[in-house]
């Protein structure tokens, strides 16, 4: 069984959590998932301009992990600018620390899209819509559907029919699927 993760602090959260290249449907794009964490390496190393070491102190984790985490990132971002792949923010063992864990409170917080989380929960699915390590994975396409793996994105999965991205049922891109097709 391996190690569990240790809590990656974050001290912003972003205000979206999708990007998608101009003129791609989102029912069709093929999505990439970049982490919070993934995200936060990315902001204090290459927006901040920050030291590995620093950033590392920052989000309470070693260097060499930090620098795996920066090299993850990069790499997806670069994948999604030179494929044209879309990019999905979500997920990650995170605790928003800072100005981003709304006024009046102190100290950490576990986020799921802005909502505060019951302390304790070590989800790998922070994103916005919270869907918990049950349910099913969908091929918006040609309908497969499977039983969701906890800790694996639907979005990361391929449909063995049509080879589309799936998406996860009850999903907010689950929602504008139907509401299409209700039309």
């Amino acid at each position: 069984m391996p190690r569990p993760f240790c809590r990656r602090r974050i001290g912003w959260m972003p205000g979206k959590f999708r990007f998608l290249p101009e003129g791609v449907e989102p029912q069709t794009a093929d999505f990439l998932v970049l982490t919070l964490d993934e995200l936060e390496a990315l902001r204090l190393a290459d927006l901040l301009g920050l030291y590995q070491e620093e950033a590392a102190e920052k989000m309470g984790i070693s260097r060499p992990t930090f620098a795996r985490i920066l090299e993850s990132a990069r790499k997806k971002v670069a994948e999604a600018l030179v494929n044209g792949k879309a990019l999905v923010i979500e997920g990650g063992p995170v605790e928003v620390y800072g100005d981003s864990v709304g006024p009046g409170r102190k100290g950490p917080r576990c986020f799921r899209g802005g909502e505060p989380m019951p302390r304790g929960f070590h989800g790998h699915h922070l994103g916005r819509q919270g869907l918990g390590p049950e349910g099913h994975c969908l091929c918006p396409k040609c309908g497969f559907r499977k039983e969701h793996q906890p800790g694996i994105p639907c979005l990361e999965e391929r449909c063995p029919n049509c080879g589309s991205a799936l998406i996860r049922e009850g999903s907010e891109h689950h929602q504008l699927i139907q509401k299409k097709k209700s039309k």
